[in-house]
């Protein structure tokens, strides 16, 4: 409708201005108008991806709510916050409180620690030396995944647009989080997402995601708040000084009785 409103509007105007005006360019063709639809979105993309790169501390607030389908097939969405702080190239923590049993994960280098302090439960395993092997390796080894993995990623570009077959710009928003942000749609043949990113400071603000390949087509989305880059973190803060009492369990996916359960606490990776 809008396309079809800019065309009769330039109609209007190539019959109605002078003749001296007569020799302006055409209007942008579809073809050309996805191009620089597609220009725009990998342009905001690789500046958000270089802002968080160029980051070598970052704290940020993600709170994430997903889809999982009750007995009867109805959607019911459930909500996690993470408390994120990292250094890069190799270290990371995350505090999640409720909803859920609330955890805590620690990555300092050389091990990761899942810890859980209601149940006095941790599992500690040797860890890559890098943030995104480990958070691999946390995924393999115990089921453990971040919905904020691309954004901690050493090339955020590269791990936001891996495997995408279509990408535009759609617009701006100027009511999320109070700023104003740039929206680029990505996609690929299992996966459709939304991203919102500031327009000023480039920062990941929200994505939307829906999982075409899964049972539902669930939606999934994450809101990033509280923002900070390249401030003072102590050494302690990657050290999981509480769990240095707790009882040791298998670093592997939570399917041990002793350990509590709660819909909201299961991540699902894609």
């Amino acid at each position: 409708m809008m396309k079809a409103a800019a065309l009769a509007y330039a109609v209007t105007v190539a019959i109605f201005v002078p003749v001296a005006f007569a020799q302006t360019a055409p209007p942008t063709s579809p073809l050309e108008a996805k191009a620089a639809e597609l220009a725009k979105a990998i342009e905001v993309l690789k500046a958000a991806g270089a802002r968080l790169a160029a980051a070598k501390t970052m704290s940020f607030t993600a709170i994430n709510t997903y889809e999982v389908p009750a007995a009867n097939g109805q959607p019911l969405y459930y909500t996690t916050v993470s408390h994120v702080t990292l250094e890069r190239p190799d270290k990371l923590r995350v505090i999640t409180p409720g909803d859920g049993v609330p955890d805590e994960f620690y990555y300092d280098g050389k091990t990761m620690t899942a810890y859980v302090p209601s149940a006095d439960l941790k599992a500690v395993a040797p860890a890559p030396p890098t943030i995104e092997a480990m958070l691999e390796a946390a995924w393999e080894k115990g089921g453990i995944y971040f919905p904020f993995d691309d954004v901690v990623a050493v090339d955020p570009f590269a791990a936001l647009s891996k495997q995408v077959t279509s990408a535009f710009y759609v617009g701006q928003s100027h009511v999320i989080d109070g700023t104003v942000t740039d929206m680029v749609a990505l996609a690929n043949d299992k996966v459709q997402g939304e991203l919102w990113l500031g327009a000023e400071d480039k920062l990941p603000r929200m994505v939307r995601v829906v999982y075409g390949d899964q049972p539902g087509q669930p939606h999934y989305e994450t809101v990033f708040t509280d923002w900070k880059l390249n401030i003072d973190v102590p050494p302690e803060t990657f050290m999981a000084a509480d769990a240095s009492k707790a009882k040791l369990m298998p670093f592997a996916p939570p399917t041990d009785e002793a350990m509590p359960t709660n819909p909201a606490a299961v991540e699902h990776r894609p």
